[in-house]
């Protein structure tokens, strides 16, 4: 057996399972294709982009770390209070914006993680629940920072590297999402893919095994709950930078209830699970919105629970297993 350290690890299988499919690209030239069929949806698309990386920021978390969370938009509101707060206080750069989101989100979370983590699931659906009311309300208390109820307004970014205006018809706003999606989609991958993202995989399914191993378990989930809540504070500045605006509904439980829900019906512990998701909840949110607009919700309940019964482990779980149903009526 090859092995790559002087421990006797093998990596192989960690090198095979890093490598991209073809279905990854074909992914990935989605956002190209779409951006040139659908020219006036681009607001939209932009929404998606923005959505698809929050959920991927929830799935760390929880479909690798198994630190399950309702109060996820905490992260996703500080980032967006951040990038907002400094782009109206002389920061106005967007690349700089988003490090900073990242920066404040990640030292939240690492804060965080260690109240998150005393208990069990139950313990930590409260806390984290508890903690994004906290921040909600106290946004609310605070208009002379956050703008309270009426959010920040007149907040002016600088044009992406100094050439690139945002535009009122979402181009530029629309690729800047894809990219900075495509860039921590990358990151993340990278991370479960590598020996560290193994071992949060070997913590969610048996946490009391992983210790005998010398794995510190919770040093490895406080680690991937802080690299959790800067992937949501970039995706919150991204949200800030591409509308201008912040409302206090970026704190709010129902973004954090929303997005758990998009994870269920595109698939956890899958990353692409995440973003398919976000996509497909958004499409359906937008057409049902718009064909009846009281009774949207009942119809995407009912696919909810359709995808719960029928596909196990949501939509890119469905897939898999038809894939694998195909491969084996082949052979």
């Amino acid at each position: 057996m090859a092995t790559n350290s002087p421990s006797g690890f093998d990596a192989g299988p960690l090198r095979r399972a890093a490598r991209w499919h073809p279905a990854e690209y074909v992914f990935w030239v989605a956002p190209i294709v779409a951006y040139f069929m659908f020219p006036d949806d681009l607001a939209l698309l932009s929404q998606m982009a923005i959505t698809a990386l929050f959920a991927l920021s929830l799935d760390l978390i929880l479909g690798y770390g198994g630190i399950i969370s309702l109060g996820h938009a905490a992260f996703f509101g500080i980032g967006a209070y951040t990038a907002g707060l400094f782009a109206m206080h002389g920061w106005p750069n967007p690349l700089f914006g988003l490090g900073a989101a990242a920066v404040v989100s990640a030292l939240a979370g690492f804060g965080a993680s260690f109240l998150v983590l005393r208990g069990a699931d139950l313990t930590r659906l409260m806390v984290t629940l508890g903690m994004a009311l906290i921040l909600y309300v106290a946004a609310n208390q605070l208009p002379d920072i956050t703008g309270g109820l009426d959010g920040l307004q007149g907040i002016t970014v600088n044009p992406l590297l100094g050439h690139f205006e945002f535009d009122l018809y979402g181009k530029v706003a629309y690729v800047y999402s894809v990219v900075v999606l495509f860039a921590m989609f990358w990151m993340v991958r990278r991370i479960v893919h590598a020996p560290f993202g193994l071992s949060l995989v070997g913590i969610r399914q048996n946490v009391l095994r992983m210790p005998a191993l010398g794995v510190p378990v919770h040093a490895r989930l406080v680690a991937v709950y802080t690299i959790g809540a800067a992937v949501a504070g970039v995706a919150g500045a991204l949200l800030t930078q591409t509308t201008q605006f912040v409302s206090i509904d970026v704190l709010s439980f129902a973004r954090s209830a929303e997005l758990l829900l998009i994870l269920v019906l595109g698939g956890t512990g899958t990353l692409y699970g995440a973003m398919i998701g976000a996509v497909v909840f958004m499409t359906v949110h937008h057409l049902l919105s718009d064909v009846n607009p009281q009774y949207w919700q009942f119809w995407m309940g009912a696919a909810l629970i359709l995808v719960v019964l029928f596909a196990r482990g949501g939509i890119v779980g469905g897939l898999l297993a038809v894939a694998r149903r195909f491969r084996r009526r082949a052979s």
